[in-house]
């Protein structure tokens, strides 16, 4: 697989949601130089090879994963594996020696069609690896429902999830998309999607960064 690189540098945003930091370690917003993100794996049926792009935000306070091809769906003669589409991403994140970071906030969008009974749900986590995965935040939509849709992930500052300091972890980065027909006439189609036609519509990764203890 191709390694895909952006770089997340400058200020970056510091928002209210990180693992508890040791005493010594200090919040910042400011690491100095430029922090670069590898893309190492790619997996799931909602992110198929060469369907989801990242890049870095505009103001390089965030990264973004934009798809293609993420669309859960069910009713009308849709395929029974159909109502559930998932991605797994894998990112190395290179950091300035010093600092540590975590995923600070998480914002999702797309656009659903949800007949009258049927409802559609949107799932995440994320962890580092050899670290416990973050609780699944599961938010659901109920039809009728036709219309953009967004989610946004927070977590209080206490329960934040830091990457250990000098380690070179990779951060895995899980979403989920199902879409059920409930009570609705099961010949009708429901669908939602994590997707954009036109690149508008993508997955934000804000971050957050402190100072390690020193050695």
């Amino acid at each position: 697989m191709t390694v895909r690189h952006l770089l997340v540098g400058g200020a970056v945003g510091m928002a209210a949601i990180l693992a508890a930091a040791p005493a010594q370690a200090q919040p910042v917003t400011d690491p100095p130089g430029q922090i670069t993100v590898e893309v190492q794996t790619v997996n799931g049926s909602g992110c198929r090879q060469g369907t989801a792009a990242v890049a870095a935000s505009p103001d390089n306070t965030a990264f973004t994963v934009t798809y293609s091809d993420y669309l859960a769906q069910a009713g009308a003669g849709s395929n029974p594996v159909d109502f559930r589409k998932n991605c797994q991403l894998g990112l190395r994140v290179h950091v300035p020696q010093g600092f540590t970071y975590a995923v600070a906030r998480a914002d999702y969008r797309g656009f659903a069609h949800l007949q009258r009974g049927a409802f559609g749900q949107e799932r995440a986590s994320y962890y580092f690896q050899g670290m416990s995965q973050t609780a699944r935040v599961t938010h659901q939509f109920n039809g009728p429902y036709t219309d953009n849709w967004e989610a946004s992930d927070e977590t209080g500052y206490a329960d934040l999830v830091w990457a250990p300091c000098g380690e070179d972890r990779i951060l895995n980065v899980n979403t989920e998309l199902r879409v059920y027909t409930g009570s609705s006439n099961p010949q009708n189609l429901s669908f939602m999607g994590m997707d954009s036609t036109d690149g508008s519509v993508s997955t934000k990764y804000h971050l957050a960064w402190k100072e390690c203890p020193a050695a």
